[in-house]
């Protein structure tokens, strides 16, 4: 009896989360304005963004109102229509800048590379949800790492390193939460991140008729990141010459970035007053979207920076007191999945703003510009609101 009087005074939606994420929002509609407009001042890609923030809160509400018990029922069909969508950019998706990533349906385009995320953490927890004397079974952990597998592999075919590798992470942390011997995850582990050091020391140190083939954009991007001379060590000075230009070509956007950062000081130089954005030394075609967080440090400091980093940490162990209250390992499962997934995006997006990580086109969650990131980003926390409303149904 006392259990039920305390269930019924607890409030049934997370408050404090949802806070955080209208603040969230009206930092990303307020920041777009400035970044788009200080090129185009009739640019409505607010506008675009508040739409997108509206049709993600109903959506999420809606997800709300079905029990995540009733949702994982859907979680095979779910992930198969998701990996249904990955085949159809293959086969004619929209390209831009190299890479097939969108599904153009005319009024919209989506990436559907998104919506695969929120799919597979539902067939994970669904299927790690099993008793724990299964999970020490090899071949139930070989079968969770081939549902990791498959959407990492059509995923970076797009070619999205950065989307694809986020997958790895999620289903890592859903695995040592369900209870899969740690011997398994940490011999996996050992073995990627072996994987990921040969490729590094083979594209900074290896001849090039010797290097592990990647897309030369990626190639790149990690040149830049530890500061490597493009130019072979065998190149004449014309080559060098060459490969100076484009070295510099392709570092200017962390360079412009991190001068945004940095010249932002304390309370930085005011909304829509930042001369990095407004100038356009900080390209215009990626300020409102994978750079936002240096426009927003630009113009509002060192203390509005902090502000949007204490608003995710809010949102972040809300996630994560969610789920260590749910009941059932399932609602467990689905908040850590959503958890670590917002986490990567805000990590690595952040990361690469001020350079502590390499440059990818993973979007910053509820403030990069982006209609299905910002979809996504919402019916992810719709889940967490799920968990948090009937975690004391089961």
């Amino acid at each position: 009896m006392y259990e039920a009087e305390l269930a019924q005074k607890e409030p049934k939606t997370d408050w404090l989360m949802l806070a955080s994420i209208m603040g969230l929002m009206l930092i990303g509609i307020a920041f777009i304005f400035s970044a788009s407009t200080a090129s185009d001042p009739n640019s409505n890609f607010w506008l675009k963004q508040g739409i997108a923030y509206g049709l993600g809160l109903a959506l999420a509400a809606g997800l709300c109102c079905i029990p995540y018990e009733t949702l994982s029922r859907f979680a095979v069909l779910g992930y198969w229509f998701s990996i249904l969508l990955l085949l159809c950019v293959m086969a004619f998706g929209t390209s831009r800048l190299g890479a097939k990533r969108w599904i153009d349906l005319g009024f919209f385009q989506f990436q559907p590379s998104e919506f695969a995320k929120l799919a597979f953490i539902f067939m994970q927890a669904s299927f790690l949800s099993r008793p724990k004397e299964e999970l020490r079974n090899g071949k139930v952990f070989l079968k969770a790492l081939a549902m990791t597998a498959l959407p990492f592999a059509l995923i970076l075919k797009e070619p999205d390193l950065g989307s694809a590798l986020v997958l790895f992470p999620i289903g890592l942390a859903m695995m040592f939460v369900a209870g899969v011997p740690m011997k398994f995850i940490l011999r996996f582990g050992g073995g990627i991140a072996a994987f990921v050091a040969l490729i590094l020391v083979d594209i900074l140190f290896a001849p090039p008729n010797w290097q592990i083939k990647l897309e030369e954009y990626q190639r790149q991007r990690l040149l830049v990141y530890f500061g490597q001379d493009f130019a072979a060590r065998n190149a004449t000075e014309a080559e060098r010459q060459q490969a100076r230009r484009l070295q510099k070509a392709k570092s200017y956007n962390v360079e412009q970035a991190l001068i945004s950062v940095g010249s932002g000081g304390l309370t930085g130089k005011g909304w829509r007053q930042g001369t990095q954005n407004s100038l356009g030394y900080l390209p215009r075609a990626v300020a409102h979207n994978d750079f936002i967080f240096s426009v927003i440090a630009e113009e509002k400091g060192f203390l509005g920076s902090v502000m949007v980093i204490a608003l995710y940490s809010v949102l972040i162990f809300s996630g994560i007191k969610i789920a260590y209250q749910a009941r059932d390992r399932l609602g467990k499962l689905l908040a850590v999945g959503v958890v670590t997934m917002l986490f990567s995006h805000i990590f690595i997006n952040i990361g690469m703003n001020i350079r502590l990580m390499p440059v990818t086109g993973i979007p910053l969650p509820l403030l990069s510009y982006g209609g299905t990131s910002v979809l996504c980003s919402l019916i992810a926390i719709g889940v967490l609101q799920n968990v948090y409303i009937y975690r004391r149904s089961y």
